[in-house]
């Protein structure tokens, strides 16, 4: 019984070094803010259309509630609708309009992107690209809604009965 104690005890070293428990000093991941270098504003087609992303081709939002380029989400609400940031001058790429996208100020950081004059956010339950899982959602005091090139928001998919801002 001691013979296989003894045995057993290298290959459980192995196995928890196997899993990573890891320098601290170690590469970081992505920085938590990591879309903030990424300010392309981009087109795509889903099940609503065509639609506005971002570099990594996950759907941009517009929020009722914002009235022009002023965001009205913060703290918990910009968590679950995270701003589409920029360190740098944003950039429209395919059938998304250069003339259309700029930046407003945010006092919670980096300043955000606007397309059509209106405040881009991405959301936390889209993992990949082609989802709009936010689509039509009506939580902290709006509806919520994918964006066209045009700079419209997109009406497909949201419960009738929602009602809009612009």
């Amino acid at each position: 019984m001691l013979v296989s104690a003894v045995a057993v005890a290298p290959l459980a070293a192995l196995a928890v070094a196997g899993c990573g428990g890891g320098d601290s000093s170690a590469s970081p991941g992505p920085a938590k803010d990591t879309r903030a270098e990424l300010p392309t504003v981009d087109a795509s087609t889903n099940r609503l259309g065509e639609i506005l992303v971002d570099s990594k081709g996950l759907t941009l939002y517009v929020f009722e509630r914002d009235k022009g380029t002023k965001s009205t989400c913060f703290g918990s609400c910009a968590r679950a609708w995270p701003p589409l940031r920029t360190k740098d001058k944003p950039t429209a790429s395919g059938d998304a309009k250069a003339s259309k996208v700029g930046t407003t100020g945010r006092a919670d950081g980096a300043p955000q992107v606007t397309y059509n004059g209106h405040p881009l956010y991405l959301y936390q339950g889209d993992l990949k690209p082609g989802e709009a899982t936010g689509q039509g959602v009506n939580v902290w005091g709006g509806i919520w809604y994918a964006v066209s090139p045009a700079g419209k928001r997109i009406t497909k998919g949201v419960p009738k009965g929602g009602k809009s801002g612009y």
